[in-house]
Parts: C-alpha cells; sequence; structure tokens
C-alpha cells in the first residue's frame, strides 16, 4: 500500500500543493505542473504515444482538494478539470521527479512551437 502523506496544503497565492510524507520528504507542486502532468485520459490519453499536451495552463488554480478513500485526492481545476486522480505514490512521483518531468514539458511546448509566457 502507498504511504499516505502527512500534509497537503493548498497554497493558491504561491500556486503551490505542498505534498509531505512521515519520512520528511515534502515536495512544492506547482498548480501548472499537476495540471499538465494529471493522471486523467484527457491528458495521458487510453495508452503510450496518446499523451495531450497541455498548453495555456500558466494561470490555472486548483479550487479544491478531495480526498478519494484513503489513497489518492482529487484536484479540481478552474479550468473545468477535475477527472485526474492523484495517488500518494503519484504525488511522491511527481515531486521526486520534479525537475526533469518539468524540462521535458517544456521541451515538449518548444517542439510544438508555444510560446509559454510566465504566470501572472
Amino acid at each position: 500500500m502507498e504511504e499516505a502523506p502527512t500534509e497537503i496544503r493548498l497554497r493558491r497565492r504561491s500556486r503551490v500543493l505542498t505534498v509531505g510524507f512521515a519520512d520528511g520528504a515534502s515536495f512544492d507542486l506547482p498548480f501548472e505542473y499537476l495540471r499538465v502532468y494529471s493522471p486523467s485520459a484527457e491528458v495521458r490519453g487510453h495508452g503510450p504515444g496518446q499523451e495531450v499536451l497541455q498548453t495555456g495552463k500558466e494561470d490555472v488554480q486548483i479550487t479544491a482538494v478531495e480526498p478519494v478513500g484513503h489513497y489518492a485526492v482529487r484536484l479540481v481545476f478552474d479550468d473545468g478539470h477535475n477527472t485526474g486522480l492523484y495517488r500518494w505514490g503519484y504525488l511522491r512521483e511527481l515531486g521526486e521527479n520534479q525537475a526533469s518531468r518539468w524540462q521535458d514539458y517544456l521541451d515538449r511546448l518548444e517542439a510544438a512551437g508555444y510560446p509559454r509566457r510566465p504566470a501572472e
């Protein structure tokens, strides 16, 4: 069974979800990062190679964090997206691999010709 976080804190002004674990690991996950790496079929597709690049998410907000059983949370975004279930292990993976995943996202935006602007 995946280790549940000991802390999940929504920090709206800085647009960061802080996730902490009992072993002391703590991650500040930006809303945009969480949105573009949503575990939903809308983002991931239904199989390898079917991922959909998310653009225009620089200013996305999380409006709610809803518990799902004892294994995940549903993040509700202000762009209407709310279908991804973020399991505890996936949140930890997003934190541990944040630098490389973020760079991969920026590289994919550039390859697609999308001029990412700084969040407001």
